[in-house]
């Protein structure tokens, strides 16, 4: 069996006149097509659980908005961009809702993907190539005085290159730099890279 929580009923009580018909209207919905559905409120909204998170309601000065956990698998587009938040858009009276058949199939969907751990994929992140550091003047012509250390740089990947060339060009003083570039040809001609010490052997 379902479970009820009172502070929906404060909540729906305390909602304009137009959004408590809409809020009881949905509630019904839920726990008609999901009877083992638990009641609760998350993120000050009235919210409903069953196996996890499976949809939330509100209600704001002008309208009344409806959103599904899941809401990315069961909607090609979610709800109409700029009109509110959840997947319904800016429902003002019963009849903005879609028809109780399919707010019923929505919510037995909606209980599905949850009782079967069904996830939402995560979008991939496009990855963007870090632009090419170029070999400064002064490494050049270091490089070219020694051929060990220039044959090492040409064959290191090129994100062993970048910790060279990084290193050097992040120097702060004229000093440092010149540090820098003498040990960084040393190690080189040793084949080594810049983060030698801390590779496994």
């Amino acid at each position: 069996m379902g479970k009820r929580d009172s502070r929906i009923d404060d909540y729906i009580a305390k909602s304009a006149e137009f959004a408590r018909p809409i809020l009881e209207h949905f509630r019904e919905i839920v726990h008609t097509a999901c009877p083992g559905v638990e009641e609760t409120v998350k993120w000050s909204m009235p919210s409903f659980e069953y196996h996890g998170i499976l949809c939330n309601m509100a209600s704001f000065k002008a309208h009344c908005a409806i959103g599904f956990w899941k809401g990315a698998l069961l909607f090609e587009h979610s709800g109409t961009p700029g009109e509110a938040m959840g997947h319904l858009g800016r429902i003002t009276k019963i009849a903005d809702l879609p028809p109780k058949k399919e707010l019923l199939r929505l919510v037995k969907e909606a209980a599905r993907l949850n009782e079967e751990g069904v996830a939402i994929p995560r979008a991939k992140k496009a990855k963007t190539a870090k632009p090419p550091v170029e070999t400064p003047d002064d490494l050049a012509a270091a490089l070219k005085k020694n051929k060990k250390a220039r044959e090492a740089f040409e064959a290191f990947p090129p994100s062993h290159r970048r910790e060279y060339l990084e290193w050097i060009t992040e120097a702060k003083t004229e000093a440092t730099r010149s540090r820098r570039l003498e040990q960084a040809v040393e190690w080189m001609s040793e084949g080594k890279s810049r983060n030698w010490k801390y590779e496994k052997k």
